[in-house]
């Protein structure tokens, strides 16, 4: 079973991420999408609000599997037995930092690191940026799922 993993804070998942995952469900058997914690920051969605809002958006997929990991992710690989890690890349800086973390990857753990170049739509697309323009009243509606688009703004105070 060809299995790989699509990593990130996902906080909130855009439809960037998503053409990532779609895109990933496609060449693999399973898709594990792995939600990362991080004590030290405090993210506007927690861990488990999500991870059920990438469940619902990728259900109609049929081979993804969502769940958090903190720590390496070769060790949440290795646990799993996933060769691969997929990433989007938007930019030629994303480009530069991925690759370091990739030849760590695989100098740790033998896993591949696989890129896929973002679709041109969402090159710009970062949930930091959705988060910021979403405070500030703009509309970020074509940028998410629709109920992730809801729950963004329900928790911005209906803006």
């Amino acid at each position: 079973m060809r299995r790989a993993v699509c990593p990130g804070s996902f906080d909130p998942v855009t439809n960037g991420h998503l053409d990532i995952i779609a895109r990933a469900s496609k060449l693999y058997d399973v898709v594990h999408v792995a939600v990362m914690i991080n004590k030290s920051k405090k993210g506007l969605f927690t861990v488990d609000e999500r991870i059920e809002m990438i469940r619902e958006v990728t259900a109609e997929y049929g081979n993804v599997e969502v769940e958090s990991f903190h720590g390496l992710l070769v060790d949440f690989c290795k646990q799993r037995d996933i060769p691969a890690i997929v990433k989007g890349l938007r930019a030629v800086s994303d480009f530069d930092y991925e690759l370091q973390m990739a030849q760590m990857n695989i100098g740790l753990s033998g896993i591949e690191t696989l890129f896929v170049p973002t679709n041109p739509t969402y090159s710009f697309l970062s949930s930091s940026l959705v988060k910021e323009v979403a405070a500030w009243g703009g509309d970020v509606s074509h940028l998410l799922p629709e109920s992730v688009h809801r729950a963004l703004s329900e928790r911005l105070g209906g803006k």
